[in-house]
């Protein structure tokens, strides 16, 4: 999902009273819930979810969204470390170790710019640090793909490509997509994914060119080279050619008729996907069958 985000000065924006937490939609975040008794203060979620991923040390479900990162459990999301970055792109790179974008949050009195650039934690969360681009990106789309790190900056539309993992960047082609493919397989390989359909670069990013007959996509995934699944607004799963025949196939459909918001592939069958009500759904069979694993405003405290 294509957003944009422009804000002039941040100090502003921070005594606006929240303002760059609501600014990339107004209807984003979702109902504040509670799980305590009657008269508890409420709850206020995980805010619209943006990226979803699985840590391989341990299996842990992570989900990032406009307030914070979170760890889903059966009895909710869990906040981690009590940050309230609004995290646009998300993605995990190996075991405790993810990469992040998006803002920070108004009441961090070290937040000097309303861009976090590339952020990295080591720690499952628990800590981040600036790799680049601070002040300058914000990526909503995150892929590693091999040697290569893509980002797509919804700034300036432009995709950027790092051989270092982030520490220096290469600006590509501009899209208009909101969501990035890539596979480590095929590196130079990346896809575009977005209302308009969905396009393909074979030269890491240079040159685009439209891939004939795709619908308009939420987003889009390559779990294994030569293999596409893609997410449609309406929420149906999609599977897509190799290349050379474009012919797209309805694989399952998300839960309840869910309209679609986020992709990702854990592995090469087991995919993860939030709703536009910021529901997470996970698939084990490629996207066939699909299991609510939470629901919005499912929100535990915070640890």
């Amino acid at each position: 999902m294509t957003i944009r985000f422009r804000i002039s000065a941040f100090a502003a924006a921070a005594a606006a009273g929240g303002l760059l937490l609501t600014a990339c939609s107004a209807t984003d975040t979702a109902p504040a819930q509670t799980n305590a008794g009657a008269g508890a203060e409420a709850h206020p979620g995980t805010g619209h979810l943006h990226g979803l991923g699985v840590d391989p040390a341990g299996g842990t479900l992570y989900a990032a969204g406009h307030l914070g990162v979170f760890r889903l459990t059966p009895d909710g999301a869990v906040r981690i470390a009590d940050r309230s970055q609004d995290t646009m792109g998300f993605t995990v790179t190996g075991p405790r170790t993810f990469l992040a974008s998006g803002h920070p949050s108004p009441a961090d009195p070290a937040a000097t710019s309303p861009h976090l650039g590339l952020i990295r934690s080591t720690d499952a969360g628990q800590s981040w640090t600036t790799v680049s681009a601070a002040g300058e990106a914000d990526f909503h789309s995150l892929q590693q793909a091999g040697p290569l790190l893509y980002g797509l900056d919804s700034q300036t539309s432009p995709v950027w490509a790092s051989n270092d993992a982030g520490a220096t960047w290469e600006r590509r082609a501009k899209t208009a997509a909101g969501d990035l493919a890539a596979h480590s397989g095929t590196p130079q390989e990346v896809w575009a994914a977005g209302r308009d359909g969905l396009l393909h670069s074979t030269d890491s990013g240079v040159t685009f060119q439209p891939v004939p007959g795709a619908p308009a996509l939420a987003a889009v995934e390559q779990p294994t080279p030569g293999r596409l699944i893609a997410l449609t607004l309406d929420g149906s799963v999609l599977t897509g050619g190799d290349g050379t025949s474009w012919t797209w196939t309805e694989r399952g459909r998300l839960p309840g008729g869910a309209q679609g918001s986020v992709l990702t592939a854990a592995g090469p069958t087991h995919l993860l996907a939030a709703d536009t009500n910021d529901a997470v759904h996970e698939s084990r069979d490629g996207g066939r069958t699909w299991t609510t694993v939470h629901q919005a405003g499912h929100t535990d405290t915070e640890h």
